[in-house]
């Protein structure tokens, strides 16, 4: 059993939790996504050839899980648009201009969970909406759960690892430019990736 998967009780043992491993249980609370520990970054095709990679630095985000009925665990995240980095000002300039994410006005991607599932040993599928340019639509993520430690501060620390893709198109995100060769300079296929350090809450 997983972080994410319900519990496979059957209908004579006593209790929904009583197969539940006790390490798991012990996760049970709120966590918050540590920033400093944690990256959100994304991949897209230019012009054909080549792949350029950026991350947004500034985000908070809170994990609800539930070890005793894993598949009640959700997720929330803010990501700040401003904080887009891909290593170019020019280029961040563009992406947080009305081309594309028109920051100014849409300063928000937001992620809402809203199901999650088992899919085997660490791995794990979480669906949710996501939010950009006021535009909301599904996407899932594959998640690898990394497991749970005590850090030497004392916190209690999760780690997950993600990745998912989408069409930049679908949310309204569709400037480009042709190439004279053929194609378009950037690619409507978007790769996310995840890294996530979450510090569970002080009850």
């Amino acid at each position: 059993m997983g972080l994410f998967s319900r519990s496979t009780a059957t209908a004579t043992a006593p209790t929904a939790t009583a197969t539940v491993d006790p390490a798991l249980a012990a996760l049970t609370g709120t966590y918050t996504i540590d920033p400093a520990h944690s990256s959100i970054g994304f991949t897209a095709r230019h012009a054909m050839v080549t792949n350029v990679r950026g991350a947004f630095t500034d985000y908070e985000g809170i994990l609800n899980l539930d070890g005793s009925d894993p598949a009640a665990s959700s997720a929330s995240i803010d990501v700040r648009i401003p904080s887009i980095d891909t290593g170019s000002a020019d280029r961040d300039g563009h992406l947080r201009g009305a081309d594309f994410f028109d920051a100014e006005r849409f300063p928000l991607m937001t992620f809402r969970s809203t199901s999650a599932e088992a899919l085997g040993g660490t791995d794990y599928r979480i669906t949710g909406d996501l939010t950009i340019k006021g535009v909301t639509k599904p996407i899932t993520i594959d998640l690898e759960f990394n497991g749970a430690a005590k850090d030497p501060f004392g916190n209690e620390r999760v780690g997950f690892e993600g990745k998912a893709e989408l069409l930049r198109s679908e949310w309204g995100l569709t400037w480009n430019a042709a190439l004279e060769t053929g194609g378009v300079l950037v690619s409507d296929k978007i790769k996310l990736t995840f890294e996530i350090s979450a510090i569970k809450n002080a009850q």
